[in-house]
């Protein structure tokens, strides 16, 4: 994945901040701007809120011009995450902002469940696996609380409502790769 310069990520954080603070209509500091957000670009937007996590949402695929899709990901992430209730006001304040630029996915070919985990790059590749209408997706960071690829294979199933010694030959499974900017541990 080609590295991608830190001020656009300074301006993905802005923009995903000031959307979340206007939602709640909530004071926030003034979104940079940048040519580059009129692009095509897909975002994942995580919030976490003393270390947990507080909301995520995203896109898999660039179907919009970046600054819309990390905009609507962190309101959706903020107020539309199904595992969490709606962040607050109080919260907003101490909630610190992650945003993930996603590559586009790629499929992978493979024989077998042993040999698709044998392809996969732990902290590197974000994961889509797909059985059917059943979808679900982890971020590269997830390695860092699952680094055995059968754990997190195991838990991405779960994701995918599917039970965890599930496989079938109609099983798809696509990877891509992130560039990830975090908000310091105090928001501005």
């Amino acid at each position: 994945m080609p590295i991608i310069d830190d001020s656009l990520g300074r301006v993905l954080l802005s923009q995903a901040r000031l959307a979340i603070g206007s939602a709640l209509a909530q004071p926030a500091p003034a979104a940079l701007d940048d040519q580059r957000l009129s692009e095509r670009g897909a975002t994942f937007v995580t919030l976490t809120l003393d270390g947990e996590l507080r909301g995520c949402i995203g896109s898999l695929n660039a179907h919009r011009p970046l600054g819309e899709d990390v905009r609507d990901n962190a309101v959706a992430a903020a107020l539309r995450d199904s595992r969490f209730a709606p962040l607050s006001a109080a919260e907003f304040k101490h909630v610190r902002v992650e945003v993930s630029l996603l590559t586009e996915p790629d499929f992978i070919d493979f024989k077998n469940e042993a040999d698709a985990l044998a392809q996969l790059e732990p902290g590197r590749d974000g994961v889509i696996l797909f059985n059917g209408c059943q979808k679900a997706t982890f971020l590269p960071q997830v390695w860092e609380q699952l680094p055995d690829r059968r754990a997190f294979m195991a838990a991405l199933k779960q994701k995918a409502r599917l039970p965890v010694d599930f496989w079938s030959p109609n099983i798809m499974i696509a990877r891509y790769q992130v560039n990830k900017w975090k908000e310091p541990d105090t928001p501005e």
